[in-house]
């Protein structure tokens, strides 16, 4: 005999499958249509902006098919007509949709070379000017962060993820260091960013949706990288490190009570 318990978690199930499927979908249709429109738009403006806000409205869509809220804290602390370099820990996929739809300021990404070989989609990063970054080739990597960094000083912020790759467990990792020689290189401004919740939604290879699901962003205070050297490489990773961490529940390695994850802002 079925107990009241083991139908709700039958119901659970069935509702995670099919939100997922609706997900997948949804990102599927949205990638082709939205990526077309982006090259083409491209094409004929010759402005990255418009494409970016194609990306906008792509990380917007894909957040509402899977159920998954997003709230941004401390805008406050940036200047929305400056360039950046914003650090971010990383979760998982979402932590992009959520970036796209939620930092409102155009910028590029900093995203490992495979991405750019997916069809469609790697057209579009390119017409949006990310740049890609092969990490097994240290000359290749050498150039990439030199052409990001002239992004920045030119006035395009530039997102990156320090870790490298999205967290098996959630728990925030080590940083590589590539990322702030870039900062350096540019002699702007590295602002972290605090994901917290990303990845109970779509852990690390699982193919079903934990939703509905809320993520919380927080900018962090910038860390000035004005007059800094190759010297100051390692301080600038501690810092913006633990500038992150204090935003993060004890789970993924930060400060704060796990109630935050479940919580709006």
């Amino acid at each position: 005999m079925k107990t009241p318990s083991s139908i709700g978690e039958k119901q659970k199930d069935t509702t995670k499958l099919f939100r997922s499927l609706f997900f997948y979908l949804v990102l599927l249709y949205s990638t082709i249509i939205l990526g077309v429109a982006s090259i083409l738009w491209a094409a004929v403006t010759r402005q990255e902006k418009w494409s970016h806000r194609f990306g906008r409205l792509w990380g917007t869509i894909n957040l509402w098919a899977a159920g998954v809220t997003v709230c941004m804290n401390g805008l406050d602390r940036i200047d929305r007509s400056d360039s950046y370099v914003f650090a971010g820990n990383h979760q998982g996929l979402f932590d992009i949709f959520a970036i796209l739809a939620k930092l409102p300021i155009h910028f590029s990404w900093l995203a490992k070379q495979e991405l750019f070989r997916i069809p469609v989609l790697g057209a579009a990063m390119q017409v949006s000017g990310y740049i890609p970054i092969d990490r097994s080739d240290h000359r290749s990597a050498l150039e990439s962060m030199n052409k990001a960094a002239a992004r920045v000083q030119n006035g395009t912020s530039i997102v990156i993820f320090p870790e490298g790759t999205r967290s098996p467990d959630g728990v925030l990792r080590e940083f590589k260091k590539g990322g702030f020689m870039l900062a350096i290189k540019s002699q702007k401004p590295i602002v972290p960013l605090s994901i917290s919740g990303s990845y109970t939604i779509l852990p690390k290879r699982s193919e079903w949706l934990n939703t509905p699901g809320h993520i919380t962003i927080t900018v962090g205070n910038p860390v000035p990288t004005k007059g800094c050297t190759i010297k100051d490489r390692d301080r600038l990773l501690h810092e913006v490190r633990e500038e992150i961490r204090k935003h993060l529940t004890v789970p993924e390695g930060g400060l704060l009570p796990d109630l935050r994850v479940a919580s709006p802002c």
